[in-house]
């Protein structure tokens, strides 16, 4: 008589199961995109294995939102009761011991936009550590540790500007963003959107305009993304943005639109020199972050 064929169950992995929550609880695929550090096709790609797995939708997908299935409701409780479990059992293993309070400096366009993912995954890791976070220019984030007012620190910087002591941990291009269907690249001069100096994106755009003898003003000036999006979309000017940054309304423009190209910016990071056990792992923890993003992009 034959033995009866024995067919294991796959296995649920863990960071697809991340990712699911993370859609689940934005209820968008890209918004889940930038939570896990994955590009949008990477995250599709991700629920299209894992619903071929388990052979159920575990969304509902239309124009404009994302909902869960019943299949995916129920899938959603096991999700998060086997991420908790999975972190318990890493924090038993991972630093157990270190505790204490890091000093972190981010500038905007980071602090808000990534950061908090950042963070969130670091407190599950190391629940033992705090992390007190301040949002600033790159300008006077790098004096603040000069001052000692913190004890790492994440900056905006160009290939000029990334001084010994900064190591880069993500590089990105930098383009021209106007509205959609607008005409602020077509006036003359060309209103441009953008801060004081020491902001990395400034530089990089004045220093192409300059080189391309193209007659511009300053139309509008923000410290803050928020600003720069609402002077754009309203089509008063146009700005140099990181590429990523673009979505929605916000479209690029180049060479053909009658722009200089522009080059690239730099995240650096700045570690005090006699940094403390939990200012190490809060930075590998970044460093890790950042290269799990650019492997990923590279995918």
């Amino acid at each position: 008589m034959n033995a009866p064929v024995n067919h294991p169950v796959p296995l649920l992995e863990l960071d697809v199961l991340r990712t699911f929550v993370a859609i689940a609880e934005t209820g968008s695929f890209t918004a889940a995109s930038n939570a896990v550090f994955r590009t949008p096709s990477a995250v599709s790609m991700q629920i299209k294995k894992l619903e071929e797995m388990l052979g159920r939708s575990v969304f509902v997908r239309d124009a404009r939102s994302v909902s869960l299935t019943s299949d995916g409701e129920l899938l959603l409780s096991y999700a998060r009761r086997l991420l908790a479990l999975n972190r318990e059992a890493v924090s038993k293993f991972v630093m157990p011991d270190i505790s204490g309070i890091v000093r972190l400096g981010s500038p905007d366009d980071y602090g808000e936009r990534i950061l908090p993912n950042v963070l969130k995954r670091f407190a599950e890791t190391h629940p033992a550590i705090a992390v007190d976070v301040v949002i600033d220019q790159s300008f006077n984030l790098r004096k603040r540790m000069a001052n000692r007012q913190l004890d790492l620190t994440l900056l905006t910087c160009t290939d000029e500007s990334a001084e010994n002591g900064v190591q880069i941990v993500y590089t990105e291009p930098i383009v021209w963003a106007g509205a959609k269907g607008g005409s602020a690249h077509l006036r003359e001069p060309l209103p441009l959107s953008i801060w004081e100096e020491g902001c990395a994106w400034r530089a990089g755009a004045l220093k192409a305009m300059e080189k391309d003898g193209r007659d511009y003003r300053i139309a509008y000036m923000s410290a803050h993304t928020a600003g720069q999006r609402a002077a754009i979309l309203s089509d008063l000017a146009i700005a140099p943005l990181p590429k990523s940054f673009l979505h929605g309304d916000l479209v690029e423009l180049g060479v053909k639109d009658g722009l200089p190209k522009l080059g690239n910016y730099h995240i650096g990071m700045v570690v005090a020199p006699d940094a403390s056990a939990p200012v190490k792992a809060a930075a590998d923890h970044i460093r890790s972050t950042f290269d799990a993003f650019v492997e990923d992009n590279r995918a």
